[in-house]
């Protein structure tokens, strides 16, 4: 399979460094202000499920008005995560990474000084845009600034900033909601935020960015890089595959099974959070797991090997009865439900040259995001037609389409350099 390329073949003059162990100082503060920003994405979407109830009371919005605030912010973040990735290709990983983090706390706290449904909507369609872009680019600007032998352990670690942003939020907000109100949580969540930009405040361009940017750039646009050639476009049809499922199993999961745990089994609210927490603490642990594997022995046997996992734990998981088994399994099954995640930031890094890889993350990773956030409606309705059992294989089914795709259209390229 020919190399995606950017219209240069010659190696990068900082490919030095992706062919070294060390981590250099550039490189940790590159990954704790791109998981820093991630856990602000996870924390800023949980708090505000949290508090739609509370806002639309205290606004008095309909139903319908409170849900539009969440879709506002994820169509904003599908905006940004493409306009954001296109312009760091272009102009840069730390800048564009400092006008995502400023505009997002510029418009969170906005956020909290809303008088009415329309400036709330614009301040979250906006913040969201500022959201967008933190995923793609943290993950671009890691993978280049750290060395190719931990190129994946480095992606991960940035993945486990949302799970603990998701953890923050469901510990802090039943603390701080009845005391400060739905405009103090949005005023904390300011924090991260300025955390964030200090620390990417004394960043520098990763070298092989640098070293692009002086090159001709290529006539396509980044997106257009995306489909560059016939294998380029073979990597992207794959990615969307494998993006899609991930976030499918992902969403049907963690929205859907909680509801399934409480009809079935008659589990009351805490034992709801109490599964929730476990199943988050499986997947953080097995999104660590997969970048350390991963760069032992290659993306493609640790996805397989997770895949696999997957398609069987949501499969035993549908046949258990014992609350104690299901808080047990539940761990294990986001273990590998999840755990994916760690992998795609180092997987499209290495799938795509600079000129494309911050729009490759963003772009491929949103549309699979898009088609995934159909998984709790689609495994529900399913379940309602045919039965838990059928849904469930539906899952299992899925896990199994991505290993095709995995084996059929994406290349392995573990420890090389960048191009």
């Amino acid at each position: 399979m020919t190399r995606p390329t950017d219209g240069s073949t010659a190696p990068p003059p900082g490919g030095a460094l992706a062919d070294g162990d060390a981590v250099s100082p550039e490189g940790w503060k590159a990954l704790w202000g791109s998981a820093l920003g991630y856990a602000m994405d996870g924390f800023d979407l949980l708090i505000l499920g949290f508090m739609l109830r509370v806002i639309t009371a205290d606004l008095g919005l309909s139903q319908a008005e409170g849900a539009s605030l969440v879709t506002a912010t994820l169509v904003g973040a599908v905006i940004g995560g493409v306009g954001f990735g296109m312009l760091s290709d272009r102009l840069g990983r730390v800048r564009v990474l400092t006008w995502t983090i400023i505009l997002f706390a510029v418009f969170t706290g906005l956020c909290a000084v809303a008088q009415s449904y329309w400036d709330l909507l614009l301040y979250r369609t906006i913040a969201g845009i500022g959201l967008g872009g933190e995923f793609g680019i943290g993950m671009a600007l890691v993978a280049e600034a750290w060395p190719a032998s931990k190129r994946a352990r480095a992606s991960s670690y940035v993945g486990l900033g949302w799970q603990l942003g998701v953890l923050a939020a469901a510990l802090l907000t039943p603390l701080l909601l009845p005391v400060i109100g739905w405009r103090g949580m949005f005023a904390v969540g300011l924090f991260p935020a300025v955390a964030a930009y200090f620390i990417r405040k004394g960043l520098h361009e990763p070298e092989v960015f640098v070293a692009k940017a002086t090159a001709p750039r290529p006539a396509r646009s980044s997106l257009g890089l995306l489909v560059a050639d016939r294998a380029t476009t073979r990597c992207s049809i794959g990615l969307v595959i494998l993006c899609s499922v991930q976030n499918f199993g992902y969403y049907g999961v963690m929205i859907w099974l909680p509801n399934y745990l409480a009809t079935r089994f008659g589990f009351d609210l805490t034992q709801s959070a109490t599964w929730t927490a476990v199943t988050i603490l499986g997947m953080a642990v097995g999104i660590y797991a997969f970048g350390h594997v991963a760069d032992r022995v290659g993306r493609k046997p640790a996805f397989f090997g997770w895949m696999l996992g997957a398609a069987v734990m949501v499969v035993l998981y549908s046949r258990l009865t014992d609350p104690f088994a299901l808080l047990v399994a539940g761990a294990v099954m986001g273990f590998f439900v999840n755990g994916m995640l760690g992998g795609y930031g180092a997987l499209i890094s290495e799938l795509y040259p600079t000129a494309a890889r911050a729009t490759a993350q963003n772009v491929l990773f949103n549309i699979g995001r898009a088609v995934g956030g159909f998984g709790p409606v689609v495994v529900g309705a399913v379940a309602v037609a045919w039965g838990f059992d059928t849904a469930i294989a539906l899952l299992a089914l899925l896990y199994l389409l991505d290993m095709v795709a995995m084996w059929l259209l994406i290349p392995e390229r573990k420890g090389e350099a960048l191009s």
